[in-house]
């Protein structure tokens, strides 16, 4: 630690610690870079290293200890790149908080995130700043490509969640438009006006932002080009598929209980949230199939038909009921969750 402290000015804020490295730049940045970490400790350097790769000059980058618990070999990877580094140590807050206090320390009036297990590639933050320019943008965001530990791996985001059309309040509830916090570059302002990070959602907290800030007005448009690197690994927050629908279906929950909706909003938040309720049915009725639990299978799959009725459902649900083996060696590997 004594060494962090020998090449940079530290500082205590309440329960922060913050270390501001002596190559920070000194005028105002033309973006703040927010970098977020918790258990990235063996990731954290090659994430650094895309960073300051970045074609882009005169920007900042701001790190959050977000209290991980890898903080001492955390801070030992952190150490080469400590005089190019606002550092900001801090009570584990969750991911939102983590981006909030980050966002407070920011200067520039416009902010990028990155996750600190995610790369960029070398011209991101070039080409995210002219798409937001000269397309008059309050947030932009790009296509990933997912590597790590998935069978997903090799795939670009916006082939397993896509982004068509326009992007708007209606079309984020609706799913049609899905947002990668690893790629995003917003307006500081605008994120403020909508008042930050919801720090009492520990998951789903960036979903919510999006959504404000489109209903409050915000223009908010995407790149297809692959700018970002996405890392997929065991135990992160993404979850299988019933865990990532259960998280969909309660920050959709979390809207229609706490925004102010227009009528013909929450008709539409409604249906989706029925549409998402099936979803989390269907997935259920797979493992319970997987598990041979017929009747409760049936069940599952009978309100999922209340929902989204369509005679595969029908015809599944009249073999469950005569020949439950017969149906689930026919289905064989299609009742795999998340297919």
């Amino acid at each position: 630690m004594s060494e962090l402290k020998e090449m940079s000015e530290t500082v205590r804020a309440g329960a922060e610690v913050i270390r501001v490295g002596a190559e920070v730049v000194k005028a105002e940045p033309a973006l703040s870079v927010i970098v977020t970490a918790y258990g990235v400790a063996p990731y954290i350097a090659e994430t650094l290293d895309s960073v300051f790769a970045q074609t882009l000059p005169g920007f900042e980058v701001i790190l959050v200890n977000d209290g991980s618990p890898d903080t001492s070999e955390l801070e030992r990877a952190l150490a080469p790149y400590m005089p190019r580094l606002v550092y900001i140590a801090q009570e584990n807050r969750g991911a939102g908080g983590a981006r909030n206090t980050g966002l407070r320390a920011a200067r520039a009036p416009l902010v990028a995130f990155l996750d600190g297990d995610d790369l960029w590639e070398p011209t991101y933050l070039e080409e995210q700043l002219r798409h937001v320019r000269e397309n008059s943008l309050d947030l932009s965001y790009t296509d990933a490509l997912l590597f790590g530990d998935s069978g997903q791996a090799g795939r670009r985001y916006m082939e397993i969640a896509p982004s068509d059309g326009p992007v708007n309040f209606l079309s984020l509830i609706r799913g049609e438009c899905n947002v990668i916090t690893s790629g995003v570059v917003a307006s500081r302002a605008a994120v403020f006006d909508v008042g930050l990070f919801d720090e009492t959602l520990r998951k789903a907290q960036d979903f919510d932002l999006w959504a404000r800030l489109a209903r409050r007005g915000a223009r908010l448009g995407y790149q297809r080009k692959v700018l970002v690197r996405y890392r997929c690994r065991e135990g992160s927050l993404t979850g299988d598929a019933q865990h990532r629908l259960l998280r969909d279906l309660r920050i959709r929950r979390h809207v229609a209980d706490t925004y102010d909706l227009t009528e013909a909003e929450r008709a539409e938040v409604e249906r989706v949230l029925a549409r998402h309720a099936a979803a989390v049915e269907l997935e259920r009725g797979k493992r319970l199939l997987a598990e041979s639990k017929f009747a409760e299978a049936r069940e599952a799959l009978e309100g999922v038909r209340r929902v989204t009725p369509g005679w595969k459902l029908t015809v599944a649900l009249l073999m469950l009921k005569v020949a439950p083996r017969l149906f689930v060696k026919l289905a064989g590997p299609r009742l795999r969750a998340g297919d």
